[in-house]
């Protein structure tokens, strides 16, 4: 047999190889090949930890810093009934972490257990906000102490300040012999309007004192304009109010 013959059929078996592992090869690969994603519960791709960082939207724990509990506060509003705020700081710039659970107990001048409050509370990117249970009632008992804790650790994902857009404007604060109130100039500088927005509202006396709290929602603040945020308490603080701290949060 010449070379020339034993070259041509050495080729044609090549071919043949090659267009098998075309046809055949390829198609079994992806048959059995499955993409990396962030749900797959397998560090693979560019993750830095399993699901988290590189392309992951969610957080490794070396990615991000505690939160921290600034102060926890009761405010009677009437017999029996008492609001409770836990002021949270997240000194994460872009990161957010979205209804973390968490747990509150009453307790009363002797250390007794009066009840408990449990909610959720998201914690916005590099915003701080408030954990706020309204109208919990007491029936007889005098809560003088609340305790705040995270139920289980936040998990944090990527995110923006969607709220950079939003300043506020006057704060007028009102009292008379039937309790007082509140209103807010929500703005929103941005060209888009901006939907379903919780404001809450901290009144502090001349010490910083934190003396009472509440949480309304605006439907919606419109595009370069504004929206009013009322609040109402049934508590005269006898002019005890010195300054107003607003914070938005997205809901």
């Amino acid at each position: 047999m010449s070379s020339w013959s034993k070259r041509r059929k050495s080729l044609y078996a090549l071919v043949v190889l090659v267009l098998a592992i075309v046809v055949i090869g390829i198609p079994v690969f992806y048959f059995f090949y499955k993409a990396p994603t962030c749900t797959d519960g397998i560090r693979n791709g560019n993750e830095q930890g399993v699901d988290c960082g590189g392309s992951c939207q969610k957080l490794c724990q070396t990615s991000f810093l505690a939160p921290s509990l600034a102060w926890t506060r009761i405010e009677q509003i009437a017999p029996g009934l008492y609001n409770i705020a836990a002021y949270i700081v997240n000194p994460n710039i872009d990161a957010e972490a979205l209804n973390v659970p968490y747990h509150v107990s009453l307790y009363d001048d002797r250390g007794v257990l009066i009840t408990d409050a449990y909610g959720t509370v998201t914690l916005p990117p590099h915003r701080n906000t408030l954990a706020f249970q309204g109208a919990i009632d007491v029936d007889k008992r005098v809560p003088v102490k609340a305790l705040f804790e995270f139920t289980s650790p936040p998990d944090w994902y990527k995110k923006k300040d969607g709220l950079s857009a939003i300043a506020v404007g006057e704060k007028k604060y009102l009292e008379d012999e039937l309790g007082s109130s509140l209103t807010v100039v929500m703005k929103n500088t941005s060209v888009y309007p901006l939907s379903d927005i919780g404001v809450y509202a901290i009144l502090y006396d001349k010490d910083g004192n934190a003396l009472g709290f509440s949480k309304t929602l605006l439907d919606e603040i419109p595009a370069q304009g504004s929206s009013l945020a009322p609040f109402t308490w049934p508590v005269n603080r006898k002019g005890a109010v010195i300054s107003i701290e607003i914070l938005p949060v997205a809901e």
